[in-house]
């Protein structure tokens, strides 16, 4: 933190950087989690036909939206830059925070490309093979007709 003095932003000023991105990254990660669980929840309930079963999956997404995501804006955000003064400090955090935003949307976007194909496979009604098909000699006619036509 000396070279941020030095640079001209405070070690205050740095910090009050990085109380600014975990409250946004924690609120961000907080709100979208519970909104995905919520409105998730409708897909796997259509997905899994055990209804504690689609809970407990979409339980387990929630953690690990969490895990992935938190672990993910904590590393993101290092003030390991000497920035001139706290405009560059703050453009990137602006720059961190949208890096933070573009990650979570395509991270959602895998996740319900995945559960399309989930329930595209299970939508999938199966088709019995067809039997085959066998020249069958034609029926036996009944006794006293020809068996031939005249010609």
């Amino acid at each position: 933190m000396n070279e941020l003095v030095a640079a001209g932003i405070a070690d205050s000023t740095a910090i009050g950087f990085y109380a600014v991105y975990i409250v946004i990254a924690i609120g961000l990660v907080i709100w979208l989690a519970r909104t995905l669980s919520t409105n998730g929840g409708v897909f796997l309930r259509d997905v899994f036909e055990d209804r504690d079963m689609a809970k407990a999956v979409n339980h387990l997404l929630v953690v690990g939206f969490y895990l992935l995501n938190m672990g993910y804006a904590v590393l993101l955000y290092r003030l390991d830059v000497a920035y001139a003064s706290s405009i560059e400090a703050f453009n990137d955090l602006i720059g961190r925070v949208g890096l933070l935003v573009l990650s979570l949307g395509v991270i959602h976007l895998l996740n319900m490309g995945i559960f399309w194909r989930i329930r595209n496979h299970k939508s999938r009604t199966i088709v019995p093979t067809p039997a085959p098909t066998m020249l069958m000699p034609p029926p036996p006619t009944p006794s006293g007709m020809p068996t031939e036509l005249p010609a």
